[in-house]
This record gives C-alpha cells, sequence and structure tokens, in this order.
C-alpha cells in the first residue's frame, strides 16, 4: 500500500516540475548554509587545536593571551613589542625548563611568512596529536643563508632544493625592502602539516641578523657587501626576538613559571597556556558562531515555509484530482499519507542535493581557503550532530506537512467535483 503512495506521489510531483524544482533547489541552499557553518565551525576548531601540541607555555611582549597566540603561532597579526634576548636567555636557562623555541617575525618571501628560528623547532614543535615536523626532501638549514620552506610554498612558487631565493623587509613586496645582497638557498621542504608552517620560510636567527646589516628603519642605510664581513653565528646573536615557546621538565611547574615570567622584573612579558588561550579565542567568536548558526537555521525555516506555501497552493489546484482519488476508491487516509509522502520527497531531495552541492561547494573553496588563510577543509562525512539536523529538517518537512494533508483530508468528493465559478 506505501509503495503505491509512494508511486502516486512521485508522479503527483513530476506534473508540477517548476515549482517542485524550485523547492527542491530552495531547501538544498538551505541545507549547504546550515551544514556549511557547521562544518566549518568544527574543522576551523580542530585545525586550531592541532596547529600546536606538547608545548607548555607561549612567551611574548605584554599583551593579550589571543593576540600572543595569533601572531606567535597563526601567523595573524604583529607583535606590539619584542622580547630581548638577554631576557630569553635569562629565562630558558631555569633549570625547570626542558626546552625552548625562539621564534622571530617580521619578514616575508612573496606573501608568505619568514620565521627566524634555531634548529631546535625540528626537534621539538609539535602538531596534532604530538607529530614532529618532517621534511619531504632535503636536509634542514645549517649554514647562514640556507632556507627551510613549507609545502605550501614549494608547491605555489613551484620551488625546488638549491634554489635561491630574496626576502623582503615586513611583508611588502616593493623593490627597495628586498634584500637582495643576501639571497638564501633552499635545503629542504616540510611534508605538509595542515598548519601555518605549510605557508612559512624557515630560516636561523643568525640567516635573520645577517640580512639586516645596514638596515635602519626598515631601510639600508649604507651599503657593505655581505661577502667582506666576518660573519659567524657568535657575531649575528639576536638584539631581540618576538616570541619563544617553552617545554618544562614537569607540568606541575607549569603556573609557577608562568606566574615568574608574568612578574618578570627587567622587562613586561606575558606567558601563556596554549589550551587556555584558545578556550578565550573560541569565547571572542562564539558570538559570531551563534549568530551564523541561528540564520542558517532561520534560513531552513523559511524553506520550509515556502514548501509549506507550495502545498498550500497546490492544494487548491488540486481539488479535482484528490476528488478523482476518492471516487476510485482512496480513502482520506490515502490522500492524507499521499500528502506527508510528497513533502518528505521533496525534504529528502533537498537534503541530497545539499549535500551534493555543499561538497562540491568545498571543493571549489578549498584552494582558495588555504591560499588565503591556510585553512584546509577535510571532506569528511557529516557528523552525529549534522544527522541531527537533518533528521530535525526531515520532522519539520512533516510538521509543515500537516496542516496541507489535514485538508486534504477533510476535502469531501462532492467538494473536488464542484465546478467554481
Amino acid at each position: 500500500m506505501i509503495q503505491r503512495i509512494f508511486q502516486l506521489a512521485v508522479k503527483s510531483l513530476r506534473f508540477r516540475k517548476l515549482t517542485i524544482g524550485l523547492t527542491i533547489l530552495s531547501l538544498a541552499i538551505s541545507i549547504v548554509l546550515l551544514l556549511g557553518v557547521d562544518m566549518i565551525r568544527v574543522q576551523a576548531k580542530e585545525q586550531f587545536t592541532n596547529t600546536v601540541s606538547d608545548t607548555d607555555l607561549i612567551v611574548g611582549s605584554r599583551s593579550g593571551s589571543v593576540q600572543l597566540l595569533l601572531y606567535s603561532i597563526f601567523h595573524i597579526g604583529n607583535a606590539t613589542n619584542n622580547v630581548s634576548w638577554k631576557s630569553y636567555s635569562r629565562i630558558t636557562k631555569h633549570p625547570r625548563v626542558s626546552w625552548s623555541i625562539p621564534i622571530s617575525l617580521g619578514d616575508s618571501h612573496k606573501g608568505f611568512r619568514v620565521i627566524g628560528t634555531t634548529e631546535d623547532i625540528f626537534k621539538y614543535y609539535k602538531y596534532g596529536k604530538g607529530r614532529a615536523l618532517e621534511l619531504s626532501d632535503g636536509v634542514i638549514f645549517s649554514g647562514i643563508y640556507d632556507a627551510v620552506i613549507g609545502a605550501k610554498v614549494a608547491k605555489s612558487l613551484e620551488y625546488q632544493l638549491g634554489e635561491k631565493i630574496i626576502i623582503s623587509h615586513g611583508i611588502s613586496s616593493a623593490d627597495f625592502v628586498e634584500h637582495k645582497d643576501s639571497p638564501f638557498t633552499i635545503t629542504g621542504i616540510l611534508k605538509p602539516t595542515g598548519t601555518p608552517l605549510d605557508r612559512s620560510v624557515l630560516i636561523s636567527l643568525s640567516g635573520l641578523e645577517a640580512v639586516h646589516i645596514g638596515w635602519e628603519q626598515g631601510a639600508p642605510s649604507r651599503s657593505i657587501p655581505k661577502k667582506d664581513l666576518n660573519l659567524d653565528d657568535a657575531s649575528l646573536e639576536p638584539e631581540s626576538i618576538t616570541a619563544f615557546l617553552l617545554g618544562l621538565k614537569s607540568k606541575h611547574d607549569i603556573f609557577s613559571i608562568r606566574r615568574g615570567i608574568n612578574e618578570y622584573k627587567s622587562e613586561p612579558l606575558l606567558a601563556i597556556m596554549p589550551g587556555i588561550a584558545l578556550l578565550e579565542l573560541w569565547k571572542v567568536v562564539e558570538i559570531i558562531e551563534k549568530a551564523l548558526f541561528v540564520i542558517a537555521g532561520l534560513v531552513v525555516l523559511t524553506s520550509l515555509i515556502g514548501m509549506l506555501t507550495i502545498l498550500l497552493t497546490n492544494l487548491n489546484e488540486r481539488r479535482r484530482e484528490i476528488a478523482i482519488l476518492r471516487s476510485v476508491g482512496a480513502s482520506p487516509r490515502t490522500i492524507f499519507s499521499l500528502m506527508v509522502i510528497e513533502s518528505e520527497i521533496l525534504v529528502s531531495l533537498g537534503i541530497f542535493f545539499g549535500l551534493t552541492f555543499l561538497y562540491l561547494f568545498l571543493i571549489l573553496i578549498n584552494p582558495m581557503l588555504f591560499n588565503t588563510f591556510g585553512f584546509n577543509i577535510e571532506l569528511s562525512p557529516p557528523t552525529k550532530f549534522q544527522w541531527l539536523m537533518l533528521i530535525a529538517v526531515l520532522i519539520g518537512g512533516i510538521l509543515a506537512a500537516l496542516y496541507p494533508a489535514i485538508s486534504a483530508y477533510r476535502k469531501t468528493l462532492q467538494d473536488g467535483l464542484t465546478i467554481r465559478l
């Protein structure tokens, strides 16, 4: 019986292709928005959380904890001040500090961030669930003018080992701020990590200091051939760095070391715990996140109301169709079931095409998101919560069909056969 009603519903929908097609399209777009917002939200949180792991503290100049997290780990924004090398050395020599990774930012290469650091970043930096950085080709930097590039840099600029690159002062691409007299040689290429390091160029702190010899306030003040200078790691010790990561010998020392750094007398410093800073970041974006989710929900609700409007409009036009069905033996219950099944077919098709459009859309925008923000969306199946949202949409389709179904249920045979002028 249900199968016959389903076949009848499909045939009935075929006679109203235009209105039915527009209804399905409206529902599909609302599903794209509803699931797309949640999918991007969930994966953004996962990728932000997986960017750094096994790091106990991040230390920088005193500012906001979210700001420090963003510029030191995600390379978003800039530091308000630097940390002196003297303070860095003193803190990292503390007996309870296990390792440290200095980070010096400020330069770039064709839109990609240049990070001045040490070889320790390859030993101690962890992302995801404790994964270390690995090279897909080459070796880590050892000379002053050696560079290791991220996977995205290599792919976008089609770089290979041994090529020379020139870094720029700041993020400008103007010729007059390029360090043309100090080209770097690519010695290694990182494996993809799904973190901002994919879009970075790693060089040594000595190399970063070397290219700035003779530069003052962002421009060269004197011309000294670098080949005539006696450059070595000792003479190229930096005066300051942007921030640094700390790993402690015991997790029990985190709060005491953090308090000591925050109360540091020589200069104003801030030490943050990455996990707590991430929670603060989520609180900042929580309002926007909820607003987008509410908007997506309202779009779905609007689509369901639109479907209800179409069903009610078609109901008056289908008086004669319903009357004919009644005349050949269809019971009021059959008419009721027909209307509900038609509604569920519409919603199911809307969900199907919505999911199809969503994944096609994600495939198209994924390269743009990765190139612009370093954010990669994994094409994974809907989560449990997202399936629950789709079930809620199906239930909403049933509720939207109840009134037209009840109205059709109450239509009498005589009402359908009466000619209205």
